[in-house]
């Protein structure tokens, strides 16, 4: 079995840099102080996780943060016995930790994972906040400051990976598109350096190609993508080369596809 990926921020630490939208910022606190799950959803690099990072630092929350895959099962978040040092110990997963620690524990893409997985969490997702513990005989109670966010993206699931509506609404829900070009814009500049003039060139690119979603692209260019192409820019990589490596490459591997995107970057920067 493969172990869970496990990130750990301790209180204490600098705040992620977020800029907000709307008001995800406070109904994400409201939720926290009401002791309720909240689900995100959103495309694929639109700032879930940095989002996440960011009110765990802001809340002092040690954040406990799970990269779900296909192997990923109850007990990698859980824990397990393992032999160490010649005796057979229990060690905790990252949702026992958030638990007893009281801190934020995210799923990133839950729906990834197997189906074992949403069963140990629905406890946790009502009044109960309970985290049962079969192989130790634990029942644990979580303490107020704990926290179990998930995410997915909704427009890359097909009906083999998808939360069931019972799941669904044990949660309260936010839901995250890509800024807008105003906000994506100061975004691309705060995290790359770059200048904001080159970066809403870049924005309004990205709203170009984000149009061929669902039609010969899976996915539209993300904000994570500008931010990388505006660093490698900001290096001295040509525009062209930098956006064919982050804007093209990264997003298909078709040639009729790549080249109907080159055709855009060329029209906007050749």
């Amino acid at each position: 079995m493969q172990p869970a990926t496990r990130v750990t921020r301790e209180p204490g630490q600098s705040v992620p840099y977020y800029q907000p939208v709307g008001a995800e910022c406070e109904l994400f606190q409201h939720a926290y102080e009401q002791r309720l799950p909240l689900l995100l959803k959103g495309p694929t690099g639109c700032g879930k996780t940095r989002f996440v990072s960011h009110m765990a630092a802001r809340l002092g929350r040690p954040l406990f943060t799970v990269a779900c895959h296909d192997d990923l099962t109850s007990a990698d978040l859980t824990g397990r016995y393992l032999l160490q040092g010649g005796e057979t110990r229990w060690v905790d997963g990252p949702l026992t930790r958030a638990v007893r620690e009281g801190g934020i524990c995210y799923l990133d893409e839950v729906v990834e994972a197997r189906k074992d997985v949403t069963v140990v969490l629905h406890p946790l997702t009502d009044d109960r906040r309970m985290l049962p513990l079969e192989r130790t005989g634990e029942l644990l109670e979580a303490p107020p400051g704990f926290m179990l966010v998930v995410s997915y993206n909704p427009g890359y699931q097909h009906i083999l990976k998808s939360l069931k509506p019972s799941t669904r609404q044990r949660f309260v829900a936010l839901e995250f598109d890509f800024p807008p070009p105003r906000v994506e814009c100061e975004i691309v500049a705060r995290e790359s350096g770059l200048p904001q003039d080159q970066c809403a060139a870049l924005v309004n690119l990205a709203r170009r190609l984000r149009e061929m979603r669902g039609q010969d692209l899976e996915e539209g260019v993300s904000t994570r993508l500008l931010v990388y192409c505006a660093t490698l820019v900001r290096a001295g990589v040509p525009i062209i080369e930098a956006a064919r490596s982050t804007l093209v490459e990264p997003l298909s591997d078709d040639a009729d596809v790549k080249e109907g995107l080159m055709e855009a970057i060329l029209a906007t920067f050749g």
